[in-house]
């Protein structure tokens, strides 16, 4: 086993790269551009404190996975929307 919170960050990298959006042709390469910002890296503080918290207070990490990821994905959000100049 990983050390922790190494585990943790672990699980919620496999569970990120496993995810998928629309792939209707409309939103051609939209997928592609998600995935690029959200899997280019980072702590994923947010999530493993979510993972963390679950396994305090005894519940499995697993079952909070997807919570934990979607706090995940509106920080990636949160960080390109701050970039975009219309936005200012």
């Amino acid at each position: 086993m990983a050390e922790y919170p190494d585990d943790l960050r672990e699980q919620v990298e496999g569970y990120l790269e496993g995810l998928r959006f629309s792939q209707i042709p409309p939103t051609e390469g939209l997928e592609d551009a998600m995935r690029y910002s959200l899997l280019a890296g980072g702590k994923r503080i947010r999530p493993v404190l979510a993972l963390a918290t679950a396994r305090s207070v005894g519940l499995d990490p697993e079952r909070v996975l997807p919570a934990a990821a979607a706090l995940e994905l509106i920080h990636t959000y949160s960080l390109i929307h701050d970039d975009l100049p219309a936005m200012d």
